[in-house]
């Protein structure tokens, strides 16, 4: 009876992994840019942050930012290079602040990036329907190319791995390249004939008062959310302790020079002094509009494309997360098990019945699709990250304090506490301007109701680690174990085989 339950143990093992070694630094960076989305924050999150702040010094902001997140990526990849799983924050939290903090920041993080994921949908439907009816004479609801896309992401979130990063790899070429094409015309043809420098000066960040800034700061954050999914990738990455550091660091520098180029072009295009106006009356035309006619309507097409990749892409971390709960039956274990292609299925599959329960509910209902899917749910899913990322700097000092692990001070413990202070500055005022993110009164009930879920979803995170504490402490203990949490229940199984009945 001993040899007989033994192979049905070890099958589990092949059952609950990923692929290994399938994306090397290109791979990675692919994944990672793709949720940044770059061209849809340059389209819609720049020009809206200067109507919402009338600040000149949005550049500025995104060098700044991308300082901030640089120092914390310091001690994000040191740990990463010791910690290893699908579910990074999770894990991270787990290994520096405890199981029951562990089950509730991989709660937020589901929230978070599905929320993210979800509410993309909520831009890609509108603006395939629009370009549809301008160009194809096709003139059907916005619900309807949402749930064509849901259906392409849904078969494509079951593919192999390297597949999908190949993908999203020409998608992330593309509008790159448009990106920096329009940012090159608009700094060609500056108002006036005079290329000016202000923009990029720190100085223009406190124009308006350190209240202003604080929302810009928070507005060029969530410009940034995606850049932290490579340890979510080191499970499947070649060279995990090299890839993962490396396209961490280059997507960060790709991301800040990007934003600040195209910020800076637009705002020397159209006149520092008239750059507010004109994204009033523009929103995405001030990016459209910096190039020529064939370099404006390649970019408004590669918008969608921007879109469809960030959806893939969160869809693709989604699933991770459950793979990693399941994997250690915090979640139903069923969201763990692979199949050939190493991809767990019911996991991609649950993520995709979620984004078409809340599809349907905005088309029945008639909620504006831009207002309340992508722009609430969006800005709701970057604070989400933003929690994460102040929480998880402080599991860093905590997990080095036990064991340096051979690092030096300043990774495991200057840097972390410079970006733990730095992130918790920055969320306390998302709290005080959430109104203000989300572009409604103060007062209205979204501006609370939001980021309240995260307490919500907080709450329940820490009830339901205490009670696997309580009641199922072979399941606790492998809370936060990673690809060692299946290794821990065979050696825990084969033990109890070999004693004698």
């Amino acid at each position: 009876m001993m040899s007989e339950k033994k192979p049905s143990t070890r099958s589990a093992e092949v059952s609950r992994a990923l692929a290994s070694d399938r994306l090397g630094i290109a791979g990675v960076l692919f994944f990672v840019l793709a949720g940044v989305a770059p061209l849809t924050v340059a389209a819609g999150v720049i020009p809206t942050a200067y109507q919402t702040t009338g600040l000149t010094g949005i550049p500025a902001a995104f060098l700044a930012v991308g300082v901030v997140l640089a120092i914390f990526a310091v001690g994000y990849v040191a740990m990463a290079r010791h910690v290893i799983s699908a579910g990074a924050f999770y894990a991270f939290v787990s290994q520096g602040l405890g199981r029951v903090m562990a089950v509730s920041a991989a709660l937020v993080a589901l929230l978070a990036y599905s929320c993210l994921q979800i509410g993309l949908y909520g831009a890609l439907g509108p603006a395939a329907a629009a370009e549809a009816s301008s160009h194809l004479g096709i003139n059907a609801p916005w619900w309807m190319w949402a749930l064509a896309t849901w259906a392409i992401i849904t078969v494509l979130g079951l593919f192999r791995v390297d597949i999908t990063g190949r993908i999203l790899g020409v998608l992330l070429t593309a509008e790159v390249t448009v990106i920096a094409a329009e940012a090159i015309a608009g700094l060609s043809h500056p108002l006036g004939g005079h290329l000016t420098f202000s923009t990029l000066s720190p100085a223009d960040l406190l124009e308006h008062g350190p209240g202003t800034f604080g929302v810009l700061a928070v507005v060029a954050v969530l410009g940034f959310v995606g850049f932290e999914q490579a340890p979510v990738l080191g499970e499947e990455a070649r060279d995990t302790r090299r890839v993962i550091p490396m396209a961490t660091y280059l997507a960060l520098g790709l991301i800040a020079i990007v934003y600040a180029g195209v910020s800076w072009a637009m705002a020397a295009h159209a006149g520092s002094s008239h750059v507010v106006a004109a994204a009033g009356r523009q929103g995405p035309g001030l990016l459209f509009n910096l190039g020529d006619g064939f370099l404006s309507q390649a970019a408004q097409f590669l918008f969608m494309t921007s879109l469809f990749a960030a959806a893939l892409a969160f869809h693709n971390v989604v699933w991770r997360y459950m793979f990693a709960l399941g994997r250690e039956n915090v979640l139903p274990a069923a969201l763990c098990r692979t199949g050939a292609n190493n991809i767990p299925k019911a996991a991609s599959l649950t993520q995709s019945a979620t984004g078409l329960a809340v599809i349907v509910f905005f088309a029945v209902t008639g909620q504006d699709p831009m207002a309340r899917l992508f722009f609430w749910l969006g800005t709701t899913g970057g604070f989400g990250i933003l929690l994460l990322l102040a929480l998880t700097a402080v599991a860093v000092i905590a997990f080095f304090a036990r064991n340096p692990h051979g690092e030096n001070a300043w990774r495991r413990l200057i840097a972390p506490a410079l970006a733990a202070a730095m992130l918790t500055g920055i969320v306390v005022l998302a709290l005080r301007n959430y109104a203000v993110l989300l572009g409604v009164p103060p007062g209205d009930p979204a501006a609370w109701a939001l980021p309240a879920s995260y307490a919500a979803v907080a709450l329940t995170g820490i009830g339901w680690g205490l009670l696997l504490k309580a009641r199922h402490p072979d399941r606790y203990l492998s809370v936060g174990l990673g690809p060692q949490a299946v290794t821990a229940r065979l050696s825990t199984a084969d033990a109890r085989s070999d004693q004698p009945r």
